[in-house]
């Protein structure tokens, strides 16, 4: 699980309450074994894997995602928050069941978001999507939560009208979708919506936006344009443990999923070629983060 690197500088001071916004926590299998039929099976990542990987580059806060393996069991990630002690907050997946009193449950153990992982199950039809993510932001706009979508950049776009009024904030994975195939033309929706203010998106998963094998500053354009549209809507997650590409469709019998071997200072030298000024590193990386997630 740990890689060992060479020592390296990054070119801005990691801010105090720097907090990585996106990453995902697997537990052991014999407790938490996801869910039948998903396209793959977890493979043990635990917090302590984190911790040694990223407090030692200033990371202090984070924000646990749950992984589509899991489904709507959200033990694994709830778990992790209340080992984390505040310093974590959780974004998890529910059904429509979902009572108030467990919504209020989640709350107070840290939860501050949902997700909807429309990418990694192969979800496209924007009207079912717009419709589920309508219901969800009605349920938890009193908590003051917000709606998190992984989806593709041409999905983002035909949901913009819903995403746009939706009664609580918008968080878009992965640079919303973006590769760096699209153009500036392709990018203008997704950086109205920033400008805008009631979405938000995460510099995260640079390896799905790059079609670099390492280093991946073909993505580094994309995310400048995001920070030009709306420095105050960004914010930056690691992806770890840096699941590999699986099939976007339950898979019967699926095999446990691989990680990436990435060098964890790499990310953060790259969040600073993408801000490219040191206020705007610091803002993205803990300000922002603040704010979003209420610590």
């Amino acid at each position: 699980m740990s890689f060992t690197y060479p020592s390296r500088s990054i070119k801005y001071a990691v801010p105090t309450d720097a907090c990585d916004c996106h990453m995902h926590v697997f537990g052991a299998l014999d407790r938490f074994p996801g869910v039948a039929g998903h396209s793959y099976a977890p493979r043990p990542a635990r917090i302590d894997d984190w911790k040694r990987a990223f407090t030692s580059l200033g990371i202090q806060r984070l924000v646990v995602v749950q992984p589509s393996c899991y489904g709507t069991d959200n033990r694994c990630l709830l778990e992790t928050l209340l080992a984390l002690d505040g310093c974590a907050r959780g974004v998890v997946d529910i059904d429509s069941s979902i009572s108030e009193r467990e919504l209020m449950q989640l709350h107070d153990a840290g939860v501050r978001g949902v997700r909807v992982n429309a990418r990694s199950v192969g979800a496209r039809d924007p009207v079912v999507l717009s419709r589920r993510i309508s219901e969800i932001a009605e349920r938890i706009s009193p908590y003051r939560w917000h709606v998190q979508i992984y989806a593709d950049l041409d999905v983002i776009t035909a949901m913009s009208d819903v995403l746009r009024d939706a009664p609580c904030p918008i968080v878009l994975d992965h640079m919303g979708g973006a590769r760096v195939q699209h153009t500036s033309v392709d990018l203008q929706v997704l950086c109205a919506l920033l400008r805008e203010g009631n979405c938000w998106v995460k510099l995260s998963g640079a390896y799905r936006v790059s079609e670099q094998r390492e280093g991946f500053a073909d993505s580094i354009q994309i995310a400048r344009t995001l920070l030009d549209s709306n420095a105050e809507r960004i914010v930056w997650g690691s992806d770890w443990p840096h699941t590999t590409e699986h099939a976007s469709r339950p898979q019967k019998g699926a095999s446990q999923i691989a990680f990436r071997d990435i060098d964890e200072t790499s990310l953060l030298e790259l969040l600073a070629e993408q801000c490219d000024d040191p206020a705007r590193f610091a803002r993205v990386l803990a300000k922002n983060a603040a704010v979003l997630y209420q610590f």
